[in-house]
C-alpha cells in the first residue's frame, strides 16, 4: 500500500483528491491535513463524502508515516512550505500548484506522462500541470512533434467555476457566474509559462507564439480547448500523426467525431479531435479540470512514480447525464 499525507485538504482538489484515493486499491490516507479544519470530520467539509469516510482533518503532519505528500495549495505557497517545514528525502512529494513547473533550480520533474511518463517513474518530486495547460498541451502535442503546424497558435478555452478554487470571489458567485460568460488574463494566462516551455521542448526553435484567450463558463466542471494553426498536411495525414501519437496513451484518446465536454466530465479522460479548413489544423481537446487537469493526473503520476498500473484507482465513468 502507498502511504499518503495530504496537505492543504479542505479544497477542492483536496476533497476531489481523497474520493479517488478512497477508491483506490493501493493507497491509504495516512492524514488530511487543515489547520482550520482540524478535528472536523472529512465529510462535513466534503459534504459529498458522506458515508465514505470517517477521516478527520488533522493540523499534525506526521512526514515518516508515509510515502508521499501531496501539496494541495493555493499557488505560491508551496515554496514558502518546504522553506518552513522539513520533509524527509525519502518521502515524495507531489505538487499541484505551479510553483515548480518551469525548470530551475529544482528537481522537480513536468508530469505530463504523454510526454514524460519515463522521468515521472523515477522522479522524487514531482510538479504537476495545470489544467489549461494539460487541456491544451494535448491538443497540440501531436502536431507540434511531428513539425507539422507553423505560426501563431490560436487557443480559445472555457472553464468550469470550480477552476477558480473553493474560496468565492466575485467571479464566483452563483448569481453572477450563472447564464454567464467572460474573459479574463487574455494573453497573459499563467499557464501559458508551462505551455511555451513545452513548445520549445518537443519543437525546438519554433517561431510561432501561444495565443490563449481564457473564458469563464457557465457550468462547475470541465474544460474545452478550440486551437487552430497553419498546417498543409492533408487532414488523413494529420489523423494518422494523432492516432500513432496517442496509441498507448492511458487516457488520451484521438477520436474521430468532434467530442463533448461531457463525455469526460467526472473522468480522467482527454478526448482529443482534429480537422481541417483549407491550410488551417482545427485541434480540439476536452478535460475534467478537477482530475485529468488536476487530482486524476496526480494520481497518474503517483501510480507511475511507485510502479502501478496508471490505470489503478481512475476508472471512473463519465457524468454523461
Amino acid at each position: 500500500m502507498v502511504r499518503i499525507g495530504i496537505l492543504g485538504a479542505a479544497g477542492y482538489t483536496g476533497g476531489e483528491l481523497i474520493r479517488v484515493l478512497l477508491g483506490h486499491p493501493e493507497a491509504k490516507i495516512v492524514f488530511a491535513n487543515s489547520e482550520s479544519n482540524a478535528g472536523n470530520k472529512v465529510y462535513e467539509v466534503h459534504e459529498g463524502l458522506i458515508g465514505e469516510t470517517d477521516l478527520r482533518f488533522t493540523s499534525e503532519m506526521p512526514f515518516d508515516q508515509v510515502d508521499v505528500v501531496f501539496f494541495c495549495f493555493g499557488h505560491g505557497k508551496s515554496e514558502q512550505f518546504l522553506m518552513e517545514h522539513e520533509i524527509p528525502q525519502n518521502v515524495r512529494i507531489i505538487d499541484l500548484a505551479q510553483d515548480f513547473r518551469i525548470a530551475g533550480e529544482h528537481d522537480y520533474v513536468y508530469g505530463l506522462p504523454e510526454t514524460h511518463r519515463s522521468a515521472i517513474a523515477g522522479c522524487q518530486h514531482l510538479a504537476n500541470p495545470g489544467c489549461f495547460a494539460t487541456c491544451i498541451q494535448l491538443a497540440m502535442l501531436p502536431a507540434l512533434k511531428a513539425g507539422i503546424i507553423s505560426g501563431d497558435i490560436h487557443v480559445n478555452g472555457i472553464t468550469g467555476s470550480t477552476g477558480a478554487g473553493q474560496k468565492p470571489g466575485s467571479t464566483t458567485h452563483f448569481s453572477w457566474r450563472n447564464d454567464n460568460i467572460s474573459v479574463y488574463k487574455t494573453f497573459t494566462h499563467q499557464h501559458l509559462l508551462e505551455i511555451n516551455q513545452t513548445v520549445q521542448e518537443l519543437c525546438p526553435g519554433y517561431e510561432g507564439r501561444v495565443l490563449f484567450i481564457p473564458q469563464r463558463g457557465c457550468f462547475t466542471r470541465g474544460i474545452f480547448v478550440t486551437a487552430y494553426a497553419k498546417c498543409d498536411l492533408p487532414i488523413e495525414q494529420v489523423q494518422q500523426v494523432y492516432e500513432a501519437y496517442y496509441k498507448d496513451a492511458a487516457f488520451t484518446h484521438f477520436v474521430r467525431k468532434s467530442p463533448d465536454m461531457k463525455q469526460v466530465v467526472n473522468t480522467n479522460k482527454a478526448l482529443v479531435y482534429v480537422e481541417k479548413y483549407e491550410d488551417q489544423l482545427l485541434m480540439i481537446s476536452c478535460i475534467d479540470n478537477l482530475l485529468k487537469g488536476a487530482v486524476g493526473q496526480a494520481v497518474q503520476n503517483m501510480n507511475l512514480m511507485f510502479g502501478l498500473d496508471e490505470r489503478t484507482g481512475l476508472w471512473l465513468k463519465a457524468s454523461a447525464f
